[in-house]
């Protein structure tokens, strides 16, 4: 049986494009006078449905039933689950007057790690597709050790090897979530197609695990609940959902067969309906029909097909041509055997020949791909030929950071133009953009283009609710870079073609299209003729061997583990530098041929591109960003203290966050430019709405660099801020007690990095345990991988810098506040009035 992953993400919204749309006729909506759309721009109908008549597409009578296990009776057929070896024990279960309790014991333990436990239930062969998630009603109190809670789906056969330990006791895993121990109750949504795309087969048993930290732990379940993947639908008649059919999401009409949705439109030159076909099981075949009825005219069928594939979205295009300048009414019409039965049509969007002077967008993040590494950038080797030659016909950042230094809280700021403390820090693992900030995807939705996303990370998609305003979101996500790490390291080959084949289906202008690659970024697995080009085959398979050696050694890429396996680190980490820019090389290579055909197809001249980066290589990934320099440094250096895990000293460490930045439009941006002063991925959301001519937001705290792109004042350089928060919540996403991490700032020759925590029930500052100094202080000019902190040389600089950054980090909760009013009181006037002196708030 073939694996499907159908989700729903976000639920009914609507987007007035008012840039896009004219209302022709007076009078609101309704049955009787609909009014009349037209389209400058493409025009998303699911986006109006207030202009729509709608008939039938009645909910069904008998629709499928949530299925729940509650713990305060008896649940026999829940079993404890062994693990794969022998000592393994099972978890201890005990009845509770409210629940299931779970406990971890000395017998459960599986090395230094911890304790980990499951549970399971055995399932009559469901097919996975037909659920959507999993709801568990826990409860852990603060003397518990529980701290994971995660999924299972079909049990192993057999055991394991002997002495081994690393595989869990289910075939695929799912999505896990921390616990919140604190005494309450819990509730826990886990996604039942989450992190196990490659599950075949019937769904034969639903396992949860748990895990501790070390020590023996409990946990109460009180119910487990797995809601049906159809009662995301059956909410309300029609509506307006992000659909994903195969891990590729629309932005589509929901609809229930038999039903009509019947817009009146006037057709533009060249006009075309652009859609894609949806069903939700193959119970039912669907028949969809398009029927144009022109006002002077008979009505017409323009397509009809009766569709069943459950596994895959059918891209289909109805040319309106022929009824260019008319008015007509344009139904979308579905029918089944089945009453109620689900349909989508995705982004179903009129078009027609280009008649703006927008640009089209193309926001290009090679994620990972440190400027440092670069060519164009000044490094030593050849890695980017074609983005020198892009470099020449626009604008080069030569100190583009980074807003964080890593993808999770990155790519959400960038998106949104606000910092990772202002959109709430990371919970449970999960760093969703709030529902009431809107995207860079979703200004430009609104405005009238077409939009997408194609993404192999994602940290960069889903698990940021990222999704939304797109017409087509592909996160192509399969395991991950060590499960397939030549897809992983050729992704762009991949997204590129996905992109060709959007525009194939949709050539209505303008677009936008936010590509993130994964080519750069760790694990390097170069491809030919890339592969060879910096590392030897020999050196290739050396450094296959030493990474075999570490791993039987390492709890970390510490020094101890490098000389008990008996590896130079530096000459691992430059055998790692030489694969990465392989990989680098590749990726130029491709960029190049996107650029080559872009120019073919005639549309480079309209075409904004920026290319960027979320971070720098070397996030992560301890000593990359030192190590792999040359010379390399010699193998008894010390390091300091403060440098906690070996890691860099601060998220503005150049290998870690100084990113490319290049802005190409050949109509508008002058070639050859090239800008010194700090600039910050922040920026790129206003930059892109005022090179568009577009609104913007009412809060933001990037500033354009259009004025500096088109020669223009208004641009005064300012310190960049970065910061990035991990926060406790309540299981709802309000935040409840910490809230801590770093919070940065760039500051012409300066760099200062302020690490804290902030109990927000105490509304005060405190160091954590362990920590480095509360600041550490860095000559960007001198030390631009901040390797020598100056805070005990420089406390007037401390001082200042500290005060700064304690401000912002105020005003930036402020302003979360501000946007999510309902989490806690109000701001005050004073406190307004300070976000609007800052420009945070116009």
């Amino acid at each position: 049986m073939h694996v499907r992953s159908r989700r729903l993400v976000g639920g009914p919204r609507s987007l007035a494009a008012a840039s896009a749309l004219t209302l022709l006729g007076a009078g609101c909506a309704d049955r009787a006078s609909p009014p009349v759309l037209t389209a400058a721009m493409p025009l998303h109908l699911e986006d109006h449905l207030e202009a729509a008549v709608v008939e039938g597409s009645e909910l069904p009578e008998n629709p499928p039933q949530t299925v729940e296990w509650r713990f305060d009776e008896p649940q026999p057929e829940w079993q404890p689950t062994p693990l794969w070896n022998p000592p393994f024990g099972v978890p201890t279960l005990a009845r509770t007057a409210e629940g299931l309790r779970v406990t971890l014991t000395d017998e459960t333990r599986v090395g230094p790690a911890g304790l980990r436990g499951a549970i399971h239930v055995d399932l009559p062969d469901w097919d996975r597709g037909d659920w959507a998630d999993i709801v568990i009603r826990a409860r852990a109190d603060s003397a518990s050790s529980v701290n994971i809670l995660g999924l299972g789906f079909n049990l192993r056969e057999g055991r394991g090897r002997a002495g081994t330990n690393q595989q869990p006791p289910f075939q695929y895993g799912g999505q896990e979530s921390p616990v919140v121990r604190d005494g309450t109750i819990q509730t826990y949504r886990l996604r039942v197609g989450a992190r196990a795309p490659a599950f075949q087969g019937p769904w034969r048993q639903l396992a949860l695990y748990f895990g501790t930290g070390g020590e023996p732990g409990s946990i109460d379940i009180l119910s487990v609940s797995v809601i049906p993947t159809a009662a995301r639908y059956n909410a309300e008649r029609v509506g307006t959902q992000s659909i994903s059919i195969d891990r590729v999401f629309r932005r589509s009409l929901l609809t229930h067969a038999p039903g009509r949705i019947a817009y009146r439109v006037r057709v533009p030159e060249g006009g075309r309906l652009g859609t894609a076909l949806g069903v939700l099981g193959t119970d039912n075949a669907v028949e969809f029909r398009v029927v144009a009825e022109p006002d002077d005219g008979d009505a017409v069928t323009l397509l009809s097909e009766t569709y069943e594939d459950e596994e895959r979205w059918a891209e289909r295009a109805v040319d309106l041509s022929a009824y260019a300048g008319q008015t007509l009414t344009l139904s979308l019409e579905t029918d089944s055997d089945a009453a109620g039965t689900v349909a989508f049509w995705g982004a179903p969007t009129l078009s027609g020949a280009r008649r703006t002077d927008k640009p089209n967008v193309i926001f290009y993040i090679i994620d990972g791909g440190g400027a440092d590494y670069m060519s164009v950038y000044g490094y030593n080797r050849r890695t980017t030929p074609n983005l020198e030659r892009l470099a020449a016909e626009g604008a080069v950042f030569e100190r583009a950071y980074s807003n964080s230094s890593w993808t999770v809280p990155s790519t959400p700021s960038f998106l949104t133009s606000l910092q990772h403390s202002v959109l709430g820090g990371r919970r449970r693992d999960n760093n969703p953009v709030p529902d009431n900030v809107s995207t860079l995807a979703e200004h430009l939705h609104q405005a009238g283009y077409q939009t997408a996303e194609l993404t192999r990370n994602p940290n960069a998609g889903l698990m940021s609710n990222l999704d939304r305003g797109h017409d087509l979101f592909r996160e192509t996500f399969i395991g991950g870079a060590l499960s397939d790490p030549v897809a992983y390291s050729t992704s762009s080959v991949t997204l590129h073609e996905e992109f060709w084949q959007w525009r194939a289906a949709n050539p209505g202008e303008p677009y936008y299209v936010h590509f993130q690659t994964t080519d750069v970024h760790m694990a390097h697995h170069p491809v030919p003729p890339f592969a060879g080009l910096f590392i030897s085959s020999d050196r290739r398979r050396l450094l296959d061997t030493w990474e075999e050696r570490l791993g039987q050694v390492r709890q970390g890429m510490s020094r101890d583990s490098f000389e008990r396996a008996g590896v130079s680190p530096a000459e691992f980490y430059m055998a790692q530098r030489d694969l990465h820019d392989e990989t680098m090389a590749h990726q130029d290579y491709q960029l190049g041929q996107l650029v080559a055909r872009l120019k073919a197809e005639g549309e480079w001249e309209r075409t904004l591109l920026i290319v960027a980066a979320d971070h720098g290589v070397a996030a992560g990934a301890d000593d990359y960003g030192i190590l792999v320099r040359e010379p390399p440094p010699a193998e008894d250096v010390e390091r300091p203290s403060w440098l906690e895990g070996g890691g860099a000293a601060a998220m503005f460490a150049s290998g870690v966050s100084r990113i490319p930045m290049i802005i190409v439009w050949p109509e508008r941006i002058a070639p050859g430019q090239r800008f010194s002063d700090p600039v910050s991925m922040i920026d790129m959301l206003p930059t892109i709405l005022d090179l568009a001519d577009l609104p913007m937001p009412e809060v933001m705290q990037g500033q354009s660099l259009a004025p500096l792109l088109l020669g223009e004042a208004g641009w005064e350089p300012r310190p960049v801020i970065l910061d990035q928060f991990d926060t406790d919540d309540d299981g709802t996403g309000r935040r409840t007690g910490r809230f801590w991490g770093r919070i940065e700032v760039i500051d012409g020759r300066w760099g200062a990095s302020l690490q804290i925590n902030h109990p927000l029930d105490q509304g005060r500052y405190t160091t954590p345990p362990r920590s480095p100094p509360a600041v550490l202080l860095f000559d960007l000019w001198t030390d631009p991988n901040c390797l020598h902190s100056l805070h005990e040389e420089r406390p007037d600089l401390v001082e200042k810098y500290t005060k700064f950054l304690e401000e912002q980090l105020e005003a930036h909760l402020a302003l979360g506040r501000h946007l999510t009013p309902s989490e806690a009181p109000p701001l005050t006037p004073e406190q307004l009035e300070a976000l609007r002196s800052l420009g945070y708030i116009r």
